[in-house]
């Protein structure tokens, strides 16, 4: 048995060298928790693109990159603010062509994780109903309708998607890779299994007896993984099971700060490109906000016996 490799990076390092210009990117599989803030705000710093992005309810992530001017193509379920609704950004660059022109083909939630489910499986389409008599179902090209040869019923084939890289959130993770979530994790490993890479930040990085101990909460195993990079609060705003909630006011200001193209400038320069990285990130919030967002009504799990 070879010795286990060890895949820690700095987030900087495994950004710079898992995504690249011209990727389709998988991100905020796990729905409204989970979302991959820190990767995110490190594409933009290096300012990589442009970028197809991949999700199901993205929140403002997408919102953020398609700001910075990084996106070309969404393939998702909805763009927007999980608190007010719009992501302005977004609908710049659709109605507009602002920062640049933007592509978007229309999933439902459902319809995009059949398809990443398919891509992880390694088939070429998969096949649902959902969503046939919508207008989706006419104007996305990853939609062919066809009449089942067994049923003779009306169905969709929906395109698979192997998205080039994933960048997931989790609460812990091995220096292998091996990572663990509890609570909602929507499709996170669907997208795993269906990209070609995957990047993974953690809340934590723990030794490879914690993981094995408790098994049946690894999701993604390290196999799949390329870089693992420990950042914690790497979520926030979104919230991580056991560790924050989501921070309702950071959306609000978001929103408000955004409304227009300069304000948006202005906001990108303040909470991405002006910090050096996620600690200078965080140390922005401060330490009475954070602490009203983490767990103050404790739920632990009950204790499994795994022997025989």
């Amino acid at each position: 048995m070879g010795k286990a490799r060890d895949k820690v990076k700095s987030l900087s390092q495994a950004v710079g060298e898992l995504v690249r210009p011209g990727d389709s990117v998988a991100l905020s599989a796990a729905l409204e928790g989970f979302i991959p803030y820190a990767s995110a705000h490190e594409i933009i710093r290096q300012g990589i693109g442009p970028l197809t992005l991949v999700a199901p309810i993205s929140n403002i992530s997408i919102d953020q990159m398609i700001g910075a001017g990084l996106v070309e193509r969404v393939i998702a379920a909805w763009v927007g603010n999980v608190s007010t609704g719009i992501g302005y950004n977004f609908r710049r660059a659709v109605e507009q062509g602002l920062p640049r022109p933007l592509e978007v083909l229309d999933h439902s939630n459902f319809s995009i994780t059949l398809a990443l489910e398919a891509g992880a499986r390694g088939l070429p389409m998969a096949v649902g109903r959902s969503p046939l008599g919508s207008g989706m179902a006419l104007e996305n090209p990853q939609f062919k309708s066809f009449t089942c040869p067994h049923s003779g019923q009306k169905l969709l084939a929906i395109q698979a998607v192997n998205p080039d890289v994933a960048l997931i959130h989790v609460q812990r993770a091995d220096k292998e890779g091996n990572c663990q979530v509890w609570g909602a994790a929507g499709f996170t490993k669907q997208a795993a299994m269906a990209s070609a890479r995957v990047l993974v930040t953690c809340e934590e990085i723990v030794d490879s007896e914690v993981i094995r101990r408790d098994p049946d909460r690894t999701l993604v195993p390290g196999l799949l993984v390329d870089a693992v990079c420990e950042v914690p609060w790497g979520a926030h705003p979104a919230p991580v099971q056991g560790y924050y909630d989501l921070d309702n006011q950071y959306y609000l200001d978001y929103a408000a700060a955004t409304r227009d193209p300069a304000q948006a400038q202005a906001w990108q320069a303040e909470w991405v490109d002006g910090l050096s990285g996620r600690e200078a990130y965080v140390a922005k919030l401060g330490g009475a906000r954070l602490q009203g967002l983490m767990v103050s009504h404790s739920r632990p799990s009950a204790p499994l016996e795994y022997g025989w």
